[in-house]
């Protein structure tokens, strides 16, 4: 027993670990006891079990183990972190404890794993239960189904996921083993209670006797729905609400749950997905095309088969489907076409919505199809017809229905009407809008009257259907036409029709009740209390009338009438039949005076208007529902009538038919008494006004829509041109008041074009205007109707369009009256909504063709060609059509099959072509396109994840404008958007994420299938793609938006747990950030609703904030005309938005900015830590827009923000308004927003709206001026984020705009230092705007005019440089800008302008100086009182530094005296004299006299001091005072030159950028190139300093941007490539700075990170050039050496790359292939001496040690063929080689030679001779290379010299074996080309040969290499490098330095002293001064006076040198 002691003072845990059975049962037993006793889940102490708990359960002591089981269900029940152990606990479980032998070890470990489910793991636990469900041991698997069974009762169907059980329960009937199949059958019972019937497909398969069992439980089962027993964590509220109802016997709420419970489970979701397209015969395609039937069946027969799987894997079923409407379309056989239809309909039954892209291909060929009359084929066809419907919507095939609803075949219609029937069945009010049922109750009433009774029968049984669905509200409007009993029938039918499932149709009660006749009334009656008075009116009026329906207008006030209710119980407008003329007078006598009719047609005019008086009177004071309306308008047409001849009667009369329309219950049939003598009157001058007054009264009473019709058709029948041209006028300001709802477009076309040809100029402007008005709610669209009109008249047309371009359509002031009941109010604003959605969908007026008939077999196949040309040609002959039809119907054939396929092109330009065929698609068909977008929308959503970004963009675009015509709603639906984000394709995922941030937050509503997306959201949320990652992010706070946060949070319970918690605090910060859904439109009541809608007729129109108001009274007003509870709700209703928006104006009464301290610094703050996106855009993209909203939220008055950020520029407008109010007493709110007020307004900078541009810079001066008063500075932040963008509004075409931003420019410098300002500036300069070039350099002027040259940043010598370069821009007003500038310069600093605007061409030059001329003699022509604003405004073009005129007031006036005599300081830069001053300055120049003339010493370029020829003039006179100058002008330029290399080394990017651009500027201009010369190390060496500052940190430091990198890259290779091009100055990099530069352009090359980054390959490539360029024209002694040495190190180097060595010896081995002709310019002594060094270094058998033999046989080239081109000669360059007798070299060498040498007595010609012959193979390369130079067009000349080179030095190589299989041009060409050469040669061939007898005539022991090369040495010293064609010929001029060369030993190269230097240098200079003064013979007299003194001072200089040299010998 001493263990026991041991184990029991051990802690709990590790007593649960103990190797001692007893000590791990008391550790259980102690862990029980704490569990129980922890009372905070939370508790640090669960963390201790967190890794024991499976050990727990797992235990392996039987007794142990039941405590172990207790303490861990103890543990999960009450722990937090429970849930982290659910897999290994429940696995522990199944494996450990359900197979015990004791039952209370099983019934623990069901209680853990139910317990799991309650802590929300149920999918864990389901997942390890059926994982155990393979297990061998049957005991465990009749466990896990037990428990499965358990969790299921107990925890219901929503909790437990059936699909994965159902999917193995029938396996487990076919067990072996007893237990297993009886423990399945109970769970299948089970299963059958919570989803009844939805099992029984699972289970078809398993054995009948089984089944019947199974039927026979299930029978037993109660009725009664089960309900949850046992409740998760988070249902505890769910849980405390059920025990309430069952507290209470809550039996009411079964019939919910039913329903619930059988729509929750679908048997179609229980099913696996079968994949059947891989299972389709190969050779089916080719047999459903068989001629024969029977091969036709076959094929047919294995597709039903597959077919008939219930649920279909997704996939391409495009051929498929093709294939089969092709034999239902187009074969003889019926048999076939019902076999055909059958497999469609499986199809369509298999895939569902899946099918939903091919039905409306399959849908018109099915339709066609019912002319057959065999019942087999029309049952086939209806089943799959009615199948393909379910997977799609009435929408998207409401068109091919229409399309047949007038067929000659009443077969055909019949089936339509049908299948309409059928479909509506499964419709609802949501899914049959009055849009889509508009159109085909139209067609139905057609066929209500056809011939056939058939077709008769099946409209009534469509058009019941239709009332069943969506009620008789919403059907009545659409059946006006219909007589009673067609009605009654229609009635009738919707009482027989029975909706699936026991639905009950919107429309119920009312079809019932309208069967009932007075009884549906009466029933209606209680819910009015006035109904009752109303009833006993109607009799009185029908007694007196003729017909039972005259009085049809009055009983139209109650909802009680009988009569008109029965009519038209459901329309807003009075119906009433035509009255006679008997019951017209005796309707008015009993309402008007006697006297009143009785002089209505008296003879006397005053009688007449007496009785008119009296009339209106009558009027006035008459009741609404007892004005007899068309009785009095047709008392008023009585004679005279309309022909009246009195205008004041006829005013009177007109005023009267206005009040009656007003006041009464007006009908169309009472309008049409009056219209057309309206219609004569309104052009009258006199009576015109009331004319139109009556009609606008109509109008409100009839609707404008309909009156417009009759108006303007009764215009145009008349010819009068004044009736017409006002009727146009009426109409458009009737548009402006009542809005468009409504409005025929189609109707006013005819009528408008007739208007437009009229010979009266009137009514042509009239129709134009009316035009305008149309254009303001139609847009662009309209235009399409006028194309064909002249080009005169469209040109009108177009200027009106743009007169009201930007324009919003104005809010309605009037209304169209209701006047029918409160229970008629909802059908009413019904049918304004279906008027308004005509208005809305202007596309659909507009003239379309249908197309399919050109969508052929031959172009479809086309397009699916092999051939890519074909399928191009295809596409092309689709865009085509396209483009011709420019308006299609939706109905294109097999376009969309044909066109999916080309999206998935493996050819890229055909994929950006078919996009572009789908965006032509998108504007031709508008809103058709709904029905493509799951069959060509969603492939373009495929698009999106190529990998090439143009292909992605364009289909970007191409989703963009088919949204556009379609909206959201059909793209979300379904399972579609779902699966593309399924794809692990970064750049799809990231677009379509993107696409969905933005467009959702858009939305009011979305299909609840958005939820399926949710799961791929989430892992994108975790993607390794960061770019991924973040447009999650960013869509995050969008979906929250519909789905709500709740929703999101429970899909995360499917992720891991680390997923889950990084998921969830992702979603707590975007809870933060979900955007309001848009506002819905408010409805105050009908009237407010029609005119909401009447507003927006087109979709992406805004209206004013006060709309709302504007309309309130009106409202009123009508609203007060009825009585009775139902009108006196209205007001009180009507009064909430009033108090609303009466609160809105109490919000906009407060301070609009708000003053939050430091939030302005902690913004800064965050963006220097980049948490945010830095300001810095090219174009304002979305998240820029949207980070500045939610920013500028904390700070701004939430109105005010809604109106910044509005799409209407008008709200802009307004915002921009208030806040130029509130400036002034908001200045401390203000200046704290500034930074982002000033970034708002910059966003506003790239809108194209002048009118806020205007309104912008307005504020923008108010601000700026009120900062200046405040004394406040702008901060860098809030500068750089504004500035340059206002910089880029100084280049817009309108010079009221330029005017305004440079007078805010101005006001800049007031409150940020204008030395700041100026880089900005020059930044402006570099603008391809030559406007905004210029007028950045104007200002430039004007700081530099007003600041001085310290303005300059960062140095003004760079400044000026830049601006100096714009002086030969090819704009001249850009030209005159950069002149005017510099010249303020030379006035602020005098002639150092010439040294500080760097090099310029001579034209810029002569330009300047003329300026600079001009500028100082002429007098300035501004006045005095010219005031600083027009300093923009340039002066005459004598006077150009006009320009300036502004200056600073802290000036010194002295200043300008100063200037000419501090003209040569450095450092003048002090501002120049204040404005005051400036005719001073004239007096002051004009009396200078001949000191003006000054400017002569500047006469020639001090740049060409820089060159070694020739020498200025102006050098030499000043050379007179002292040759000690030139060195001081020597001395300054290299030291320039040595600072500006110095700063290339620099570690600031742009500093050495900008160094290399200066070096770039000179080394372009070979002028200028020459001053480099001597300086190349030093910048070699600098530039290969930077190169591994950037290899080494530049590239590492992840904050740079990769572009700079990249740009300096770019600086450094083109420096070199511009040096390297130029041979003189290659040839004097040195051996070792080749060696390093070598290394550091191969180690570029081969780095790795440089191709990563974007444009990587490119710097590649341009590294390759680099290194071509320096092998080539690098001195060939250097750069051998410097390889060798290279080499050398490379194989020493251990870490060195593989790669590299490689490289230095392919640069040997391009060196090696020169030697031939470059060996002769070699020194061989040096290369023999580095050759020598390798192998010292590596002997030959250390060389053959190395992994690769490749450096040691390169060296033997390299020695193979120096021996072979020299022969015995090479043994004389051993001379540097100390120690001859110990290298191997020489050994080496001597091998060699003797090889190459065949004869040794031959002389030195034969040897070379010799060697000069080639071996074919060499031939062969040589040849090659030289060819492919002469067919390159940029080499071919260098090409044809090296062929003639190598002809004449191979002249036995014939030629014509290489050009036989060149063409005859080539030939001809390459013949001509030597022709060429060979006369060039003959001309310049005695210089050749008096050069080679120098050669032969030096001195034996030295060979020609080594002269050549010393001399050049010493050119080079001297400068003599560009003098090449002299070398031969000099050596008369040059006597002395020949013998000092060939004195010298050729082991020892002599180094010239400093007087061979400076005596070379002189002799330059002088030959040059001879040249220049030979080239200016024309200069006058004294130039050469001049000229021949400098001469003389040269020579005595020379003279003296000599003497020196002579001594010193």
């Amino acid at each position: 027993m001493g263990d026991d002691s041991e184990w029991m003072k051990l802690p709990i845990d590790q007593k649960c670990e103990h190797k001692v059975w007893k000590a791990r049962l008391n550790g259980y037993e102690e862990s029980l006891k704490l569990f129980q006793r922890i009372e905070d889940e939370k508790s640090p102490e669960w963390g201790k079990f967190l890794g024991l708990i499976k050990k727990f359960v797992t235990e392996s002591n039987a007794v142990a183990q039941l405590k172990g089981l207790e303490a861990a269900l103890a543990f999960v029940g009450n722990a937090h972190l429970a849930g982290k152990t659910t897999a290994d606990v429940v696995s522990g479980v199944v494996t450990k404890v359900f197979n015990q032998p004791k039952a209370r070890a099983k019934e623990l470990g069901m209680d853990i794993c139910l317990m799991y489910v309650e802590i929300e793991k149920a999918e864990v636990v389901q997942d390890e239960l059926l994982k155990g469900l393979d297990n061998k041991n049957p005991k465990i698997v009749v466990a896990c189904i037990e428990t499965l069974r358990k969790a299921l009762s107990e925890f219901g169907s929503k909790i437990v996921t059936l699909k994965p059980v159902v999917k193995i329960l029938s396996k487990q009937f076919e067990s072996r083993e007893k237990a297993v199949r009886d423990e399945a059958k109970l769970l299948a019972v089970e299963i059958y209670r919570w989803i009844r019937d939805a099992l029984r497909p699972s289970l078809q398969s398993i054995n009948s006797v089984q089944l019947k069992e199974l039927e026979e439980e299930w029978t037993k089962l109660p009725s009664s729905p089960p309900k949850q027993t046992r409740f998760l964590r988070s249902q505890q509220d769910l849980k405390a609400k059920f025990e309430q109802q069952s507290a209470q016997g809550g039996a009411e709420s079964d019939g919910e749950d039913v329903e619930e419970t059988e729509s929750a489970v679908d048997p179609y979701e229980l099913l696996e997905a079968v994949d059947i397209l891989s299972k389709i015969p190969k050779d089916f395609y080719e047999d459903i095309e068989a001629k024969k039937w029977q091969e036709r069946k076959a094929a047919l027969e294995a597709i039903e088969v597959l077919t008939k799987n219930p649920k279909l894997e997704s996939g391409d079923y495009g051929d498929l489907v093709r294939a089969l409407k092709k034999v239902v379309g187009k074969d003889a056989n019926v048999m076939l076409v019902s076999m055909s239809a059958k497999c469609l309909a499986a199809l369509a039954s298999g895939l569902r919505k899946k099918f939903g892209p091919y039905a409306g291909q399959v849908v018109p060929t099915i339709l066609e199809k019912f002319k057959e009359k065999k019942p087999q084929v029309v049952q086939a066809l209806q089943e799959a017809i009615d199948a393909i419907f379910l997977t799609t919507t009435m929408q998207n095939l409401s068109e091919d229905v229409l399309s047949v609803m007038d067929n000659k075949n009443p077969s055909i219609k019949q089936q339509a009407s049908l299948f309409l029937s059928r479909s509506f069945r499964h419709c609802t009010q949501t899914t049959l809008p009055k849009g889509v049922l508009k159109p085909l109750c139209a067609a139905l009433t057609k066929q209500v009257n056809d011939s056939a009774p058939e077709v008769r029968d099946a409209a009534f049984e469509a058009l019941g259907t239709a009332m069943k669905v969506v009620g008789e509200k919403a059907v009545n409007p659409f059946l006006a036409d219909l007589d009673k009993l067609k009605l009654d029938k229609i009635k009738e039918c919707a009482d027989k029709v029975e909706l699936p499932g026991g639905r009950k149709g919107a429309g119920g009660s009312s079809v019932g009740a309208a069967g009932g006749g007075n009884k549906s009334s009466s029933a209606k009656a209680p819910s009015t209390a006035q109904a009752p008075p109303k009833s006993s009116g109607p009799p009185k009026k029908a007694a007196t009338a003729a017909a039972s329906k005259p009085s049809s207008g009055p009983p139209k006030k109650g909802k009680a009438a009988s009569a008109g209710g029965k009519k038209t119980p459901d329309n807003k407008e009075v119906i009433e039949n035509q009255l006679s003329t008997e019951v017209c007078e005796e309707l008015a006598a009993g309402v008007l005076p006697a006297s009143c009719l009785q002089q209505l047609d008296s003879a006397n005019w005053k009688e007449r208007l007496a009785s008119m008086e009296e009339f209106q009177r009558a009027v006035e004071t008459m009741e609404k529902a007892d004005m007899p309306c068309q009785a009095l308008v047709r008392m008023l047409a009585k004679k005279p009538g309309w022909k009246e001849t009195n205008f004041q009667v006829m005013q009177m009369k007109l005023h009267v038919v206005a009040l009656v329309a007003q006041r009464g219950q007006f009908s169309k049939t009472s309008a049409s008494v009056v219209l057309d003598g309206l219609v004569d009157k309104v052009g009258d001058v006199k009576c015109g006004g009331n004319a139109k007054e009556g009609l606008t009264a109509i109008a409100e009473a009839c609707s404008l829509p309909w009156t417009a019709e009759q108006v303007v058709s009764m215009a145009f029948a008349q010819k009068n041109p004044k009736n017409q041209a006002e009727t146009l006028n009426w109409l458009a300001n009737a548009m402006k008041e009542f809005g468009f709802a409504g409005i025929n477009v189609k109707g006013f076309i005819n009528n408008v074009k007739t208007a437009l040809g009229a010979t009266n100029p009137a009514v042509r402007t009239a129709a134009i205007t009316l035009l305008g008005v149309m254009f303001l709610y139609m847009g662009a669209p309209l235009r399409m109707f006028f194309e064909d009109e002249k080009p005169a008249l469209l040109t009108q047309i177009n200027a009106e369009f743009e007169k009201m371009q930007g324009q919003s359509p104005p809010a309605p002031t009037r209304f169209t009256k209701k006047t029918a009941a409160s229970a008629d109010d909802e059908a009413d604003e019904g049918d304004e909504q279906d008027e308004d959605r005509g208005g809305q969908d202007i596309m659909d007026l507009l003239p379309r063709t249908d197309i399919s008939d050109k969508i052929t077999s031959d172009l479809v196949s086309k397009i699916g060609d092999k051939n890519w040309k074909i399928r191009k040609e295809g596409l092309d002959e689709v865009a085509s059509v396209i483009s011709d039809a420019k308006f299609i119907t939706a109905n294109i054939g097999d376009l969309p099959l044909a066109l999916k396929g080309r999206l998935g092109d493996s050819n890229k330009i055909l994929v950006q072509q078919t996009l572009t065929i789908l965006q032509q698609l998108a504007t031709a068909m508008g809103p058709g396109l709904k029905q493509h977008v799951k069959a060509l929308g969603i492939p373009v959503i495929t698009v999106l994840g190529d990998s090439k970004p143009n292909v992605r963009a364009a289909a970007l675009m191409t989703l963009q404008s088919w949204v556009e015509q379609t909206g959201m709603k059909e793209w979300l639906e379904g399972e579609d958007l779902s699966e593309e984000l399924k794809r692990e394709n970064p750049f799809l995922r990231q677009e379509v994420l993107g696409w969905l941030a933005e467009k959702l937050p858009t939305l009011r509503t979305v299909s609840a299938d958005l939820m399926l997306c949710v799961p791929q959201l989430y892992a994108c949320l975790e993607d390794r793609n960061g770019d991924v990652r973040k447009k999650a992010q960013d869509a995050l706070p969008a979906f929250m938006m519909h789905l709500g946060y709740t929703k999101m949070t429970k899909a995360t319970g499917k992720l891991k747990s680390a997923s889950k918690d990084q998921v969830l605090a992702m979603l707590e910060k975007a809870r933060a950030a979900v955007p309001e859904k848009p506002a819905a439109p408010t409805k105050t009541g009908v009237e407010r609703d029609s005119a909401e809608m009447s507003r927006a007729p087109s979709a992406s129109r805004s209206q004013p904030l006060n709309d709302d108001i504007d309309s309130k009274p009106e409202v009123k007003k009508v609203r007060g005309g009825g009585g009775g509870a139902a009108t006196a709700k209205k007001p009180a209703a009507g009064k909430k938005p009033l108090a609303k928006g009466a609160k809105d104006d109490e919000d906009k009464s407060g301070p609009i900015f708000i003053h939050v301290p430091n939030a302005k610094e902690q913004r800064v703050k965050e963006e220097k830590q980049l948490k945010i996106l830095k300001w810095n855009f090219i174009t304002p993209r979305d998240e820029y827009v949207e980070q500045l909203k939610s920013r500028m939220s904390t700070c701004t008055a939430k109105w005010l923000l809604d109106e910044l950020f509005h799409n209407d520029f008008q709200r802009h407008v307004k915002a921009i308004g208030v806040m130029i109010e509130r400036l002034e007493s908001e200045r401390e709110a203000t200046i704290s927003c500034l930074d982002l007020i000033l970034k708002w307004v910059t966003l506003r900078f790239f809108d194209t709206n002048t009118t806020v541009l205007m309104k912008v810079l307005e504020y923008l001066k108010l601000l700026f001026a009120m900062l200046n008063r405040e004394n406040y500075h702008l901060t860098e932040f809030e500068a750089n984020s504004f500035i340059p963008y206002l910089i880029l509004k100084v280049g817009e075409p309108k010079d009221v705009v330029r005017k305004d931003v440079r007078a805010i420019l101005g006001m800049l410098c007031n409150v940020h230092p204008a030395s700041k300002v100026f880089p900005l500036l020059m930044e402006g300069t570099k603008s391809k705007n030559s406007k905004q070039r210029a007028e950045c350099l104007e200002e430039l002027g004007c700081l530099i005019e007003g600041y001085g040259m310290n303005v300059c940043q960062p140095t003004p010598a760079k400044s000026l440089k830049e601006i100096a370069v714009h002086i030969g821009d090819r704009d001249t007003s850009v030209r005159n800008a950069a002149l005017n500038t510099v010249v303020a310069v030379y006035n602020a600093c005098g002639e150092q302008v010439y040294k500080l605007i760097g090099n310029l061409s001579e034209k810029d030059m002569s330009m300047l100086e003329e300026r600079i001329k001009r500028s100082a003699k002429k007098t300035q022509a501004a006045p005095a009182k010219q005031n600083t604003t027009e300093r923009f405004q340039k002066e005459h073009p004598t006077n150009p530094n006009a320009t300036f005129l502004r200056k600073s007031a802290q000036e010194d006036p002295n200043k300008l005296n100063q200037t000419g005599q501090n003209s040569q300081h450095s450092d003048s830069s002090h501002p120049s004299i204040p404005k005051r001053f400036q005719l001073d300055l004239d007096t002051i120049e004009s009396d200078m006299g001949p000191e003006c003339k000054m400017p002569e010493l500047i006469e020639f370029n001090l740049d060409e001091l820089l060159e070694p020829v020739p020498i200025p003039e102006r050098l030499i006179r000043r050379m007179q005072s002292g040759p000690a100058h030139f060195d001081q002008l020597h001395y300054s330029t290299s030291s320039t030159i040595n600072l500006v290399i110095s700063q290339v080394a620099s570690g600031d990017i742009n500093t050495s950028i900008q160094a290399l651009a200066q070096i770039d500027e000179v080394l372009r201009q070979e002028d200028k190139a020459a001053v480099m010369s001597g300086h190349i190390d030093q910048f070699l060496i600098a530039t290969l300093m930077q190169l591994r500052l950037i290899y080494t940190t530049h590239m590492a430091d992840e904050r740079l941007d990769k572009k700079d990198i990249i740009k300096l890259y770019s600086c450094i290779i083109g420096n070199m490539l511009s040096l390297f091009s130029m041979e003189s100055l290659a040839k004097e990099a040195s051996m070792g700075v080749l060696k390093d530069l070598m290394h550091g352009v191969i180690t570029l090359m081969l780095d790795s990170r440089v191709e990563d980054i974007e444009d990587g390959q490119q710097v590649i490539r341009s590294v390759n050039l680099l290194m071509i360029s320096v092998l080539d024209k690098s001195d060939m002694t250097n750069i051998i050496s410097a390889l060798l040495v290279l080499l050398q190190d490379s194989l020493f180097m251990t870490a060195s790359s593989p790669m590299f060595t490689e490289l230095v010896m392919k640069c040997l081995w391009r060196m090696i292939r020169y030697l031939p002709q470059t060996i002769k310019n070699m020194n061989l002594d040096r290369i023999l001496l580095d050759i020598h060094n390798f192998m010292k270094v590596f002997p030959k058998d250390q060389l053959k040690k190395l992994k690769s033999d490749v450096p040691y046989r390169t060296i033997k080239t390299l020695l193979h063929m120096i021996c072979k081109l020299t022969g015995v000669k090479i043994l004389d360059h051993l001379t540097l080689i100390e120690n001859r007798s110990e290298s191997q070299l020489e050994t080496y060498m001597r091998r060699m030679v003797k090889l190459y040498a065949v004869d040794g007595e031959r002389d030195e010609k034969s040897v070379l001779r010799s060697e000069d012959r080639m071996s074919k193979a060499m031939v062969s390369d040589v040849l090659t290379e030289i060819f492919k130079k002469i067919g390159s067009k940029e080499n071919t000349k260098e090409g044809l010299t090296e062929l003639y080179e190598f002809k004449q030095k191979y002249p036995d190589v014939d030629l014509d074996l290489f050009l036989q299989h060149t063409t005859q041009f080539f030939q001809s060409y390459v013949e001509r080309g030597l022709r060429v050469i060979e006369s060039e040669k003959e001309s310049k061939a005695p210089v050749q040969i008096s050069a080679v007898n120098q050669q032969h005539s030096m001195d034996s022991n030295m060979s020609n290499e080594d002269v050549q090369r010393r001399l050049k040495i010493l050119r080079q010293r001297c400068g003599m490098e560009n003098m090449s064609t002299g070398v031969g010929g000099g050596g008369d001029s040059e006597p002395q330095p020949r013998p000092l060369l060939s004195s010298v030993p050729p082991s020892k190269p002599s180094v010239p002293s400093s007087t061979d230097m400076l005596h070379s240098k002189l002799s330059q200079l002088k030959e040059s001064r001879e040249m220049y003064q030979q080239d200016h013979t024309h200069s006058p007299a004294h130039t050469h006076t001049r000229g021949s003194a400098q001469s003389m001072q040269l020579d005595d200089l020379m003279k003296r040198v000599e003497k020196m040299k002579g001594s010193w010998q």
